[in-house]
């Protein structure tokens, strides 16, 4: 066995692994990078498989192609709906005569990138549900293939367990442990001991806040801020916005069951709240999609934006533009592109935190300087982390017993920190536990 790290160990996003077993590989993920296409002006954002390796966008994979590989490609299996795990898949996954296997709301996510784009990929493009099985045909044989359910910023998030002749290869990317998820199942314990159990070869571990020593916060504490933010500030008579992650559909579920305990219509602005609730109405998910209005094109916008102006004491709106991002609507609410100027004492409530990357950190201070100088009333960091800390990835190898252990999903300085905690629980830096770089590989 061989695990080709392709993306994801020298950054945050980018995610891609491949699994090489004699004649057959598997690939787990294949996202983009983020920054660089935020860093995009408008007019550049024009996407092509060409365009996005250009700009470093988009794992590189012709790593597989100089390994003789990109042949013997059977599956390529999504962890979770984010863009940095499935966004790239729109423009790479045709180099492989590859099925794409994920749960409900992520094919749905995925689907709605392809349509969105023009894209039609000739792969076959299978659903399954959390907490269940498949097998992947190889050359000669079959692998078996576990979705485990794990809780995560959104849903229907998996750990895959491949069965291999060799041991399972578990690939952790992105999870927290919450055993009281506002929406969705709880993590898959039992599973995860099931498989110990048998044996775990390799653990392929999201280590982003591997040095923070702590246990990640429930959902539940995310909707208790939201709720003493909402529902026990003065706002009567304000503007009322929230901001989060669009994909994060429970806490959007709070959000608006706060704003219907506060009497308020429920409007959502921007494409990719459409998108993502869309998604989740497709796949049964979306508990709250007959209580908001969502407008996305421009007419729709400005008509909703007009009317909130108006009476603007009578709604919330949810918007996107969290971290700034340009051309998103706060961002362009910001700067008078849009028909609504905010008043002051007006209310803005970010449930986020800002992504730690030099252009989103740059992107975010310019909105809340111009926000500020509007007199707005700003709460910042209504939120927990999608992330397991350090204490959680304790539990979490005690629990699964790895033999091998690979950090992933960063930069060495920020996945580093695994490796000691590793070393903290009987492992070898080196021997069994193994900082790689992307295009690196280990042999086992």
């Amino acid at each position: 066995m061989k695990i080709h790290a392709i993306g994801g160990f020298d950054e945050v996003g980018k995610n891609m692994t491949a699994v090489e077993l004699k004649d057959d590989v598997i690939i787990f993920d294949c996202g983009i990078f983020l920054p660089p296409i935020v860093a995009l002006e408008e007019s550049e954002k024009v996407y092509t498989e060409k365009r996005l390796r250009a700009i470093k966008a988009v794992p590189s994979d012709y790593i597989l192609d100089k390994l003789n590989l990109r042949h013997k490609v059977r599956a390529i299996i999504p962890s979770h709906a984010h863009l940095d795990h499935i966004g790239a898949i729109p423009y790479l996954a045709h180099r492989y005569n590859a099925e794409i296997i994920g749960t409900p709301f992520t094919i749905e996510v995925l689907k709605t990138l392809l349509r969105d784009e023009k894209i039609n990929l000739k792969n076959k493009i299978k659903t399954m549900q959390p907490n269940s099985s498949c097998y992947v045909q190889g050359k000669n044989k079959k692998y078996k293939v576990d979705f485990i359910n794990m809780t995560h910023s959104t849903i229907q998030t998996s750990m895959i367990a491949l069965h291999t002749d060799e041991g399972v290869v578990l690939y952790s990317n992105d999870f927290k442990l919450d055993n009281y998820p506002v929406l969705g199942k709880k993590p898959n314990y039992e599973k995860l001991k099931e498989i110990s159990k048998q044996g775990v070869k390799a653990l392929i571990v999201d280590s982003l806040y591997s040095g923070d020593e702590r246990k990640t916060a429930s959902e539940k504490v995310a909707r208790s801020l939201l709720e003493d933010v909402m529902l026990t500030t003065t706002n009567e008579g304000k503007g009322l916005f929230v901001t989060t992650f669009s994909s994060h559909i429970a806490r959007l579920k709070s959000i608006v069951e706060f704003g219907k305990q506060l009497n308020r219509q429920i409007i959502f602005l921007g494409r990719s709240l459409n998108k993502y609730t869309t998604a989740a109405s497709r796949v049964d998910m979306c508990p709250f999609r007959k209580d908001v209005e969502i407008a996305t094109f421009r007419n729709q916008l400005e008509r909703a934006l007009k009317k909130i102006e108006r009476q603007r004491e009578k709604y919330l709106v949810v918007c996107t533009g969290h971290q700034g991002e340009p051309g998103s609507i706060l961002d362009r609410l910001s700067k008078n592109k849009l028909p609504f100027k905010f008043q002051n004492q007006d209310h803005i409530i970010f449930s986020s935190s800002v992504i730690p990357t030099p252009v989103n950190i740059e992107n975010r201070n310019k909105l809340d300087f111009r926000l500020k100088k509007r007199g707005i009333r700003m709460f910042n960091n209504v939120h927990v982390s999608g992330h397991a800390g350090r204490e959680d990835l304790r539990d979490f190898i005690n629990m699964v017993n790895p033999e091998h252990i690979i950090p992933a999903h960063g930069d060495h300085k920020k996945i580093s920190p695994m490796v000691d905690l590793a070393e903290e629980l009987g492992y070898k830096n080196k021997k069994n536990v193994h900082l790689i770089h992307d295009k690196g590989n280990l042999k086992f």
